[in-house]
């Protein structure tokens, strides 16, 4: 027998780590998102009591797996004999194809299939189905595969948590409503999921790089997920320029990972951090990426997003970064993706070429078009450009905003100690690029 508290540690670990995979692959039994869900959610539960009593299984993915594919099997059997018995309250023109409780096991779903080798991005390729409309795509993927909280999931997409709860109903009642099937795109569907998909492992890539909540600065499960989704999505489409240029955005970003706080984990600014410990492998293998996707024609945003951070990590000091280069990087990308976010980062360089007056007034710009309200890191640019301007009492004010939107500790930290002494000049030491290259922290 084990005990409890080990137990609960066993199963929490589980939950952050496995939840994608084992719900993964009870989708591909249970047809249905929502009997999946409910199934793994019960061997979740089951496992305190079982593991209690017979210890902890050594491979806690595939006990949990086998529990809710279990469960699935049992529902669906269920459902089948409830039919059977009640034939008459059936639609008649319903078809083996119309709902997954027709069939124990659909061909799509457990049948043999190479297109999409792992659960996990098979399951993302389904969930980011046309009939959705791509927010709803990624907002789904990012919570129940990727077992982002829903909370997280809205600060991504910059709204409150009760109107994203709300878009994650609709989009999976929508699932439901319109029998949407959960089986594996055919490679000729490949390239038109593209990218929803390249955007969802983005997402989940950035969600653990700066986790949106907690102590911790950086999430490394889902950060590493990340890039093992975009390993496996480069493998699976080599000739896409976009899937080589997320890989190579996430290689490059994440190169930095041990140096981005420091023993005691406080956050450091990108010129406190120690580029002799930066993973010179993982920048030389982006840096090739990188060229391809400059070389196959009009690169899109991934390549370009890539190409900024690359020229911020190649730089022998922060000082020495070719600041114009990288102003005019962001110009081409706000060309392939006009975003808000993106002309937010740009004031960073910006401010390094043109002064932080002349960035300051950008953000002003943006702040009054309003698309960037409840946004952290725009007040801590402001914050950032308004110290180095020598506006210290308005500096005292944004830094105030931004702490208060701020919910990861060591964020918090951080901006706390700014706030406390906002007298050193420095600009965009608090961005950290959520949407974007996080190339600053």
């Amino acid at each position: 027998m084990s005990e409890p508290t080990a137990v609960t540690a066993a199963i929490a670990d589980a939950h952050r780590r496995e939840w994608a995979l084992v719900l993964a692959a009870t989708v591909r039994v249970a047809g249905d998102l929502d009997l999946a869900e409910e199934c793994v959610q019960e061997a979740y539960a089951a496992a305190m009591q079982s593991w209690t009593r017979d210890g902890v299984p050594a491979s806690p993915a595939a006990w949990l797996t086998t529990a809710a594919r279990r469960r699935a099997v049992d529902a669906i059997r269920r459902e089948q004999t409830l039919r059977s018995k009640l034939p008459l309250l059936l639609e008649p023109e319903e078809t083996v194809e119309d709902t997954a409780m027709n069939r124990p096991l659909d061909e799509d779903l457990d049948g043999p299939d190479d297109s999409v080798p792992d659960e996990r991005l098979r399951l993302i390729f389904t969930c980011c189905h046309p009939a959705l409309a791509q927010e709803a795509q990624v907002a789904l993927t990012l919570r129940l595969v990727c077992g982002v909280a829903t909370a997280d999931v809205a600060r991504a997409f910059l709204v409150s948590e009760p109107t994203m709860a709300a878009r994650l109903t609709r989009a999976k009642k929508k699932i439901s409503g319109a029998r949407i099937p959960y089986r594996v795109p055919r490679p000729a569907e490949l390239p038109d999921r593209l990218r929803p998909v390249l955007g969802v492992i983005h997402l989940l890539f950035t969600t653990g790089h700066t986790a949106p909540s907690g102590v911790d600065l950086v999430r490394a499960d889902l950060v590493e997920r990340a890039l093992h989704l975009a390993r496996m999505l480069h493998d699976l489409m080599p000739d896409e320029p976009e899937a080589r240029g997320l890989l190579a955005l996430l290689l490059v970003t994440d190169a930095r990972r041990a140096t981005r706080v420091d023993s005691a984990g406080r956050l450091l600014r990108l010129q406190e951090q120690d580029r002799t410990r930066w993973d010179r492998r993982a920048m030389a293998e982006a840096r090739d990426l990188i060229v391809a996707g400059l070389r196959g024609g009009r690169p899109g945003r991934y390549v370009l997003q890539a190409a900024i951070a690359s020229l911020y990590a190649e730089a022998p000091s922060y000082d020495a970064t070719d600041w114009a280069q990288v102003v005019a990087l962001y110009d081409r990308l706000l060309e392939v993706w006009p975003s808000p976010v993106v002309a937010l980062n740009r004031t960073v360089p910006l401010a390094m070429v043109a002064g932080p007056r002349a960035a300051l007034a950008e953000v002003d710009a943006l702040e009054q078009q309003g698309n960037l309200a409840g946004y952290q890191y725009l007040y801590a640019v402001k914050a950032d450009l308004l110290r180095r301007s020598g506006q210290l009492g308005q500096a005292r004010e944004a830094y105030a905003q931004a702490l208060a939107l701020t919910a990861n500790e060591a964020e918090r930290a951080f901006l706390s100690e700014r706030l406390s002494e906002p007298t050193a000049a420095d600009v965009g030491e608090a961005v950290t690029g959520r949407h974007h290259d996080s190339a600053h922290v």
